[in-house]
């Protein structure tokens, strides 16, 4: 193909959709007068491409969409446009490689060279790479000092990478400790999620997740989860939380697109196993990742 442009080295295979072509490596679009560089208004999803299934992808591509528009930006990329340009990514790579597919939008323009953007300057990319998905091999958990913010003070309602780089303190903070990840609790004290995926606990044959409340991302395998435990008449709640009732779980695990379901094996100094709630969510959302989600493959 002509489209293409190579730039420079990138930690995995990784091709980029950017300015009506694909190009190899690690691109640079962003410049130092970008808005979304300097100021961090760039909006971004995560979906997954693994073992030949891209499951939920319409969904993340819509919410993409939906982050754009609550962060004021124009999502100028119809989801249709999304999914073919994720089809002819896709076919770039091994059909059984792991992939992360991540849509972005960000302004470029300040208006007067200020802190206000101008949405009519969005501009976007399609980033497809090789990111091997992590066993679930379990982790240790522990209560971050850091918080979620609320609606009045942070874009909450968007997958905003400003958001990100609070969760990225709590696990360095956590891994200074000693844990793998870290609760982060909302403004009122209770449990909102984990620093980079959502939180579920199981007590006495229940699943409880904390309730949405605008401080945390209703993630899309979050809601999937509940929609299939549920479907297989196990009781999910969805309430407020308290980080003593984590420290009481019978078992703890997370819903998050990169690992998408994985067991907690340790809260504090209090050991864990992975449990028979866990041991379910993850078999059935590996069952509907194959048999019914939509199949967007890779090459042969």
């Amino acid at each position: 193909m002509n489209n293409i442009e190579t730039v420079s080295r990138a930690p995995t295979q990784t091709w980029t959709y950017f300015e009506g072509i694909w190009r190899d490596g690690n691109l640079p679009i962003l410049g130092v007068h970008s808005h979304g560089a300097w100021l961090g208004s760039v909006v971004f999803d995560g979906a997954r491409a693994f073992e030949g299934v891209t499951p939920d992808l319409d969904k993340h591509l819509a919410r993409v969409n939906r982050s754009a528009a609550n962060m004021l930006l124009d999502p100028v990329v119809p989801v249709e446009r999304w999914l073919e340009l994720v089809a002819e990514g896709l076919r770039r790579f091994p059909k059984d490689a792991q992939l992360y597919i991540r849509p972005m939008y960000w302004p470029e323009q300040g208006l007067g060279g200020g802190v206000r953007f101008d949405p009519t300057s969005t501009n976007w990319c399609l980033s497809i790479y090789e990111a091997p998905m992590p066993a679930p091999r379990g982790g240790a958990v522990a209560l971050s000092p850091f918080r979620r913010p609320t609606a009045e003070s942070a874009p909450v309602d968007a997958k905003a990478s400003c958001l990100y780089a609070n969760g990225a303190r709590a696990l360095i903070e956590a891994a200074r400790r000693g844990f793998d990840n870290c609760l982060l609790l909302d403004a009122l004290g209770n449990v909102a999620e984990f620093a980079n995926s959502n939180a579920f606990m199981a007590k006495d044959g229940v699943v409880f997740t904390p309730a949405p409340n605008g401080t945390f991302l209703d993630g899309v395998t979050r809601q999937r989860v509940i929609g299939l435990l549920r479907g297989a008449s196990v009781e999910v709640v969805e309430t407020i939380l308290s980080y003593r009732d984590f420290q009481a779980a019978d078992e703890i695990f997370s819903t998050g697109n990169f690992q998408k379901v994985a067991p907690m094996t340790r809260i504090d100094e209090r050991e864990l196993r992975p449990g028979r709630m866990y041991e379910k969510a993850r078999a059935l959302y590996w069952e509907f990742a194959h048999q019914t989600a939509p199949r967007l493959s890779a090459a042969s």
